[in-house]
């Protein structure tokens, strides 16, 4: 499935994802693969939410993140 919009990888940090997400004034992200397939959704509000628990550090990747979301599909 090809993506509209800002895609970033699983191995990309939050942070950066977050600059992304900022940098395109979107609320949000499309995640793929190491083949490019889009495997999830993230919103602005969800990594923020990451960003700002206890437990979050800069080591925290989009994939760390990711058991929470289903699979998706576009309309």
């Amino acid at each position: 499935m090809d993506a509209a919009g800002p895609q970033v990888w699983g191995d990309m940090s939050v942070e950066v994802a977050l600059s992304v997400m900022a940098a395109a004034r979107t609320g949000r992200l499309v995640v793929c693969d190491q083949d490019s397939r889009c495997i999830a959704l993230v919103t602005q509000r969800e990594l923020t939410a990451v960003r700002d628990s206890s437990a979050y550090t800069d080591r925290v990747r989009l994939r760390d993140v990711l058991g929470v979301h289903a699979p998706f599909a576009a309309p």
